[in-house]
């Protein structure tokens, strides 16, 4: 008899609801026009998703207000344990902003909605970038040239080997010094400045004499002083470089394969910050010894990042030339061996140290090399392939999750397509257990369509939102797909949840924030129409989604308790619940960009019930837990989760 109020005031809000549906059918039957009868149905979409039943079952989704001065070409998300977001756009993929040295950074703050400008250093526009153990998030990479198409280039390119044989002391050539084919006469032009090496001496181990010398060797990328196809140079030549007079003149020369009009890449640059979220700013650090465009920022479990793949200086793939930051000494070292990876690989910190190629990944890089799905051990640079992935060949554009819990070190990957401009596309979800004797990967639920770009968020009540994404190329003929699921890991299923307003393809990723919303930014169209005639426009709206649970009557509340837990250790927090407490989890915050995010991870917690509140236990285990700043959520028995507090794990 209790619940017969709320029976009867439902009852009353669907009868009203239908008969205000019946309305609209019938006055748009009356006008007897299509296009009548799409606004008619539009406008009764629009009465549906606003009802507190559907809000409380799907969720709903809202722009976010962004002042005109602050909208841009959101590339990069983070979020901070200040609890604001760090947007970098960098150049936005825009040619005209890089030219003009435009770069620029956004940081918003959910809570009271301001916005601000961070002065931007260096155009950081496809770099990397992953949460440290003190809180500020590194970035290291970014653009140093924009990709010339083969029709745009009026100068002939490429790289210039510059070797040095005076083993007394090395050479430094400034950017604009010209080199002069022995064969042809034909001019070509550095873009940088470059330090060679000076030459190496081969000492005989027997009698201590110097048997030989190895030059020491320098590349830089050159073009050709004149524009047009007759500058352009043969299979290979060599070079005199000018104005040097002297030894100098005959030790230093130039060695290039042919310097041509073709297409040129993007080239990366070797610059790291940190970002310090209290100081607000960039500081910078020592810079990688590789530049990278596109590279994978991944923590292990001493807390060091390892830098991986990415274009290099000259547009080429880093041939495999891994490295590893020190966040205690600020410096970079090579990685003792060697492996190649297509750009923007997914690495996952397993909670053995090593590490899990889920094998998506954005783009760049040989079809046939460094793409199998495997567990790498840095340390001994071995790597174990595991089979089952289907559509193997379609994990370009890609999203790939771990689990909630990440305990149970199992992972997803979901959607992506074809290599390059490729028009194919995978609905598939591929689930795999890695606590199994031997995993393999095995298909899960489907999403309606074959999904290139899908954003993956998890959420604080252990499911995962799937939204955005594809058909085609970067939206290619209109196939943005404005659609949203949850992901169930228990059930393993999809649940469809209330639909987005926005497509979103490349250039494009989702955060949770620490009140439990989800926030979508960006999108980079290559066309603005079906037909494909009009050329695409950087989407600069952004897009929150409240999840059903926020529709809930009531929510958890935490206060009080510790700001530091250390691993193994134990914290006490208030807790204020209508309803019986559940859960509670560490959540590693987001870095995303390119729908690549490998920071994020639910960590659940042990728990106690003490009066008035909870204890909570972090788990020892150092490569599970990386140091860090973790958003603390506790969910009550419906999955309706708390605000998150931040806490640090030393």
């Amino acid at each position: 008899m209790s619940r017969q109020p709320a029976v009867t005031n439902y009852r009353k809000r669907r009868a009203r609801r239908m008969a205000i549906g019946a309305a609209v059918v019938i006055a748009v039957a009356g006008m007897n026009g299509p296009a009548l009868w799409r606004f008619g149905a539009e406008k009764y979409h629009e009465y549906e998703i606003n009802q507190p039943e559907y809000k409380a079952d799907k969720g709903h989704w809202s722009f976010l207000d962004v002042p005109s001065e602050y909208r841009v070409n959101g590339v990069h998300a983070a979020v901070l344990h200040t609890g604001k977001v760090l947007i970098i756009a960098g150049s936005g993929n825009n040619q005209k902003n890089f030219d003009a040295k435009k770069f620029e950074t956004v940081l918003w703050d959910p809570k009271t909605e301001d916005f601000k400008h961070i002065p931007t250093p260096k155009d950081l526009f496809c770099s990397g970038h992953t949460q440290l153990p003190d809180g500020k998030l590194l970035v290291a990479g970014g653009t140093k040239r924009y990709e010339k198409l083969k029709g745009d280039v009026t100068k002939a390119g490429g790289l210039m080997i510059v070797h040095n044989e005076d083993p007394d002391e090395p050479k430094t050539l400034p950017a604009g010094t010209k080199f002069t084919s022995k064969k042809s006469g034909k001019t070509f032009v550095s873009m940088d400045s470059l330090l060679v090496e000076k030459a190496k001496k081969v000492f005989d181990p027997k009698t201590g004499k110097v048997v030989r010398t190895e030059s020491g060797r320098g590349r830089v990328y050159v073009e050709a002083e004149k524009a047009g196809k007759k500058f352009e140079t043969g299979a290979q030549e060599n070079f005199r470089v000018q104005g040097l007079t002297g030894a100098d003149a005959r030790n230093v020369y130039g060695m290039a394969q042919k310097l041509a009009l073709d297409k040129k890449d993007f080239q990366g640059i070797k610059d790291t910050y940190e970002f310090d979220p209290v100081a607000e700013k960039y500081i910078p650090v020592d810079p990688m010894n590789e530049a990278r465009w596109y590279p994978t920022l991944a923590t292990l479990e001493d807390g060091k990042v390892l830098a991986v793949s990415g274009l290099n200086d000259i547009g080429e793939l880093v041939p495999g030339k891994n490295e590893i930051f020190d966040p205690a000494t600020k410096k970079w070292e090579y990685a003792k061996k060697l492996r190649k990876f297509p750009t923007y690989p997914a690495l996952f910190l397993m909670d053995n140290g090593k590490l899990f190629f889920t094998g998506s990944n954005s783009g760049y890089g040989l079809a046939d090399e460094g793409r199998e799905p495997g567990i790498w051990d840095v340390e001994t640079d071995t790597f174990q392939k595991v089979p089952g992935m289907s559509d193997p060949d379609q994990l370009e554009t890609s999203a790939s999750v771990m689990l909630p819990p990440a305990q149970d070190q199992r992972f997803m990957v979901i959607g992506g397509g074809g290599i390059g401009e490729s028009e194919d596309s995978s609905e598939k979800s591929r689930l795999i257990d890695l606590k199994e004797a031997k995993p393999r990967f095995k298909d899960g639920a489907t999403l309606e369509k074959g999904t290139r770009y899908p954003s993956a968020s998890l959420l604080p009540d252990d499911t995962v939102l799937v939204t955005g994404g594809s058909e085609d190329y970067r939206g290619r003929g209109g196939t943005n797909i404005l659609q949203a699921r949850t992901y169930d890991p228990s059930s393993g299923t999809y649940k469809r949840v209330a639909d987005p307003n926005v497509g979103r393809n490349y250039h494009s990723g989702s955060v949770l924030l620490p009140d439990g919303r989800v926030m979508i930014f960006g999108s980079d169209s290559l066309f603005g129409d079906k037909a494909n005639t009009k050329p695409g426009v950087f989407e600069q709206r952004i897009e929150i989604y409240k999840p059903p649970y926020l529709f809930a009557d009531s929510r958890p509340e935490v206060t009080g308790g510790p700001k530091k837990i250390a691993r193994g250790g134990t914290g006490t927090f208030e807790v204020t619940s209508d309803k019986p407490l559940k859960t509670a989890k560490l959540m590693r915050p987001s870095a995303v960009t390119h729908v690549t995010d490998v920071d994020q991870r639910t960590i659940a917690l042990k728990t106690t019930r003490t009066e008035g509140g909870i204890e909570v236990t972090v788990p020892k285990n150092r490569a599970l837990v990386p140091a860090g700043w973790y958003m603390l959520f506790v969910t009550d028995d419906r999955g309706t989760p708390s605000e998150a507090v931040w806490v640090e794990v030393p």
